[in-house]
């Protein structure tokens, strides 16, 4: 099982759809070679080097955390059902309650579709807050989700970060 990074009062949490086999299998987030988020994460500037996934718990020191919103983990996201994330949902809002990020920025559509029960998603800044934290949607860095290029995921993270320190 992969184990959250977070604390209170961060200014973001980042939410994976659910831990891809190999972060559960070595206990670190995105770890998967093919997964760009630490490389998205740093060229968008939210850290001012590469975290490398064996370093994961150093992503505190900027202010930001790392949970999933399903725990179990999948070769692929869609192997979830609709029931796994209604039993998460609960869970999920006693954890942004407690911690009480700035932000939440849930990683691809999936999750926050789930939690919110709508039918259809832009991404970015989401219209309503989620107990208490504002809401981003943003591609998800998995190698699986080719329809973003690199440089197409660090715009939209990019332009969440100009959002989050400008505020």
């Amino acid at each position: 099982m992969l184990t959250d990074i977070i604390s209170t009062h961060l200014t973001v949490i980042f939410c994976g759809i659910n831990p891809g086999l190999k972060s559960s299998d070595d206990g670190h987030h995105f770890s998967g070679r093919s997964n760009r988020f630490w490389k998205v994460l740093h060229q968008s500037g939210f850290t001012p080097y590469e975290i490398e996934a064996v370093n994961d718990t150093s992503i505190l020191d900027f202010g930001l955390g790392l949970t999933t919103a399903v725990a179990r983990a999948t070769s692929r996201a869609d192997e979830l059902s609709k029931e796994e994330f209604d039993d998460a949902l609960d869970t999920f809002k006693a954890k942004i309650t407690q911690f009480q990020p700035q932000y939440v920025a849930f990683l691809g559509k999936a999750a926050y579709k789930a939690f919110s029960k709508k039918k259809e998603i832009l991404w970015g800044l989401q219209p309503e807050d989620f107990c208490g934290a504002k809401v981003w949607v943003l591609p998800n860095t998995s190698g699986l989700n080719r329809g973003f290029s690199l440089e197409n995921l660090v715009a939209y993270y990019k332009e969440f970060y100009h959002s989050v320190h400008s505020s």
